[in-house]
């Protein structure tokens, strides 16, 4: 009967990882649809604020989950373009 529970235990948290980790990644995606559409609406490629955003946001997430599963290539990876992200924003804001 234990076992039963610990499986339990171990399904419900593996799964919440990895939605987790699809929802990050989605919101991390999500920012090449914000920029296409944002391009197309304005006829030139263009960056918009929310690019930015997404980028942090997504990122945050895919660090969180890539900590869970202690992979160090994406801990990284999105460490170290989260500074890059904060520091377009910072760039925005200077301007505005």
């Amino acid at each position: 009967m234990a076992d039963i529970g610990s499986n339990l235990v171990f399904f419900v948290r593996e799964n919440f990882w990895l939605i987790w980790g699809f929802i990050a990644q989605a919101l991390f995606g999500a920012r090449f649809l914000v920029q296409w559409i944002a391009s197309e609406i304005k006829g030139v490629s263009y960056v918009p604020t929310a690019f930015w955003y997404l980028s942090i946001f997504g990122s945050i997430g895919l660090l969180i989950y890539s900590i869970y599963r202690k992979d160090p290539v994406f801990i990284l990876g999105q460490s170290i373009s989260m500074v890059i992200y904060v520091r377009n924003i910072m760039l925005i804001r200077k301007r505005a």
